[in-house]
């Protein structure tokens, strides 16, 4: 199973609700292209919902970062959501745990903006 992304509005924070794996080839491809996109219309507040994500490889952890730089270089925030205990101990290995605003609850997540 690849990634399927849902992106909805919460207010002025674009939630993307992602599913499945995201791994080298179509599953981080479709996320990079998600993030451009939004940045590309100017979305500033963008929450990535990663609860039902089941695996992530080093090439996935590159597009979040490469995600998170785009969008904090355009001056919005990118936050993560809901990291399941595979992902969540894997950002912390890779340091990257520090870099990301991560969140437990949506509704904490929204506030934090």
């Amino acid at each position: 199973m690849s990634v399927k992304l849902n992106t909805r509005q919460v207010g002025d924070v674009s939630v993307v609700d992602v599913a499945g794996r995201i791994t080298l080839g179509e599953g981080s491809s479709a996320l990079r292209d998600a993030l451009r996109d939004m940045v590309a219309k100017n979305h500033k507040k963008i929450l990535l919902n990663l609860s039902d994500v089941s695996y992530i490889d080093s090439s996935g952890i590159g597009e979040l970062v490469s995600g998170f730089t785009s969008v904090t270089n355009s001056g919005g925030q990118l936050k993560l959501l809901g990291l399941t205990k595979r992902v969540k101990d894997l950002l912390q290995i890779t340091k990257l745990y520090t870099v990301f605003d991560v969140h437990e609850e949506e509704s904490s997540a929204i506030r934090s903006f």
